[in-house]
């Protein structure tokens, strides 16, 4: 049986800030400075939440930008008991200077969930898209992870895992 557990708001995207007028006037943010944020990101939730609750099928974070889905991380654990231990563990957790709100959700299944379009890199909606968007971690990180995808960001479990890399400053808020 799989579980998911969801935490809400989670992943703030540097894209949010990039749209603010004085990010505008300073030319917004590259692609892979983006890039490296969200991989950053994706390797502290991806390891935490494999050390400290149990092994997962399932890693998705939208990069939509509308107020339902902004941030929001949806995970499968292979064993519902870890799913729960996820949920009561990360409800009494701030990630960033924010509370973590995480619950369990019923759905078992996520690909009727994300956007098609968004897939093939032809969503007309934007980050307002209703459907999800999930942002792909770079084939490196991935790799080293050793983590798969399935369609554009769908994160899924792979055979190796490995600690936190040790280039990159960790500091927790």
């Amino acid at each position: 049986v799989s579980t998911q557990s969801t935490g809400n708001h989670m992943y703030r995207s540097p894209v949010n800030l990039s749209l603010t007028p004085e990010m505008q006037r300073l030319g917004g943010l590259t692609e892979e400075a983006l890039q490296t944020h969200f991989d950053e990101f994706f390797e502290d939730i991806y390891v935490e939440l494999v050390d400290k609750y149990g092994p997962i099928e399932e890693l998705n974070i939208c990069e939509n930008l509308g107020d339902h889905l902004v941030g929001n991380i949806y995970v499968m654990f292979k064993r519902e008991e870890d799913a729960q231990k996820a949920v009561d563990g990360l409800n009494n957790r701030w990630y960033n200077g924010q509370p973590i709100y995480a619950e369990l959700s019923p759905v078992t299944d996520f690909r009727e969930a994300c956007c098609r379009q968004h897939e093939t890199s032809e969503c007309t909606r934007g980050g307002y898209c209703n459907f999800l968007h999930v942002k792909a971690a770079s084939r490196e990180m991935r790799h080293s992870l050793g983590v798969d995808t399935y369609g554009k960001g769908r994160h899924v479990a792979g055979g190796k895992r490995r600690d936190r890399s040790p280039r990159r400053d960790r500091r927790r808020h």
